[in-house]
């Protein structure tokens, strides 16, 4: 949840089994910007450490957090990562590999706005193929939106702002967000559009496979 103060609440235990949600949520007053993450544990365990989001700060002190829907089968960069990650899943090494390709360039100078865009927007672009890469970054001021699976990602306007989902929350002004294309937005407005990639994502036999599994 952000607010004025930036707060983070992880529970490695199913939405409808927690009796903290339930508080959590009626005592939180009105938010700028929140994200909320119920995990379908495909790699790693279910603990603490594997629960979204994960939240880093970059050499310049800005704070990024990030939730991530999906599973990495080509992160050959991110393999070095295990022995530093303190859970053991794919989306932790990701991130973790987004935060040093961060700090890589802001070691050479500030970044504008639009340049912190950029780099979000290639580096996506660049782990998406073979990869299920539905996620979300936010750096404190502005919301980075990707999808590369069909129908996984929705989108509405409300009064001043905007509300994304796995999957519509109700029957009224839900649409699909674009599919492999970063969008980033600031205070409920699109701010800026990457141009559409060609790493969409489609299932194999091995994603399909473990899917089954876990629904035995």
């Amino acid at each position: 949840m952000y607010g004025d103060d930036r707060q983070t609440f992880k529970e490695p235990l199913k939405a409808a089994d927690s009796d903290t949600l339930p508080a959590i949520i009626d005592s939180l007053g009105g938010q700028k910007n929140a994200l909320a993450h119920i995990r379908f544990a495909t790699v790693g365990s279910i603990d603490i450490n594997n629960c979204h989001p994960f939240t880093g700060y970059d050499i310049s002190g800005r704070e990024w957090t990030m939730i991530h829907n999906g599973t990495i089968y080509t992160g050959g960069e991110t393999y070095k990562y295990f022995k530093v990650q303190r859970g053991s899943t794919d989306s932790e090494r990701l991130f973790l590999a987004f935060i040093d390709m961060m700090n890589a360039r802001l070691s050479q100078g500030a970044l504008s706005e639009r340049e912190r865009f950029t780099l979000v927007n290639d580096f996506i672009v660049e782990n998406s193929p073979r990869n299920k890469l539905n996620l979300i970054f936010y750096d404190g001021e502005i919301m980075y939106v990707h999808k590369n699976f069909k129908n996984t990602l929705f989108s509405k306007h409300t009064d001043g702002g905007m509300m994304f989902s796995t999957v519509p929350l109700d029957n009224d002004g839900w649409v699909p967000l674009p599919m492999a294309q970063v969008v980033a937005y600031k205070n409920g407005k699109a701010l800026y559009r990457g141009q559409r990639h060609k790493g969409e994502f489609i299932p194999n036999l091995e994603y399909i496979t473990a899917l089954d599994a876990m629904h035995i």
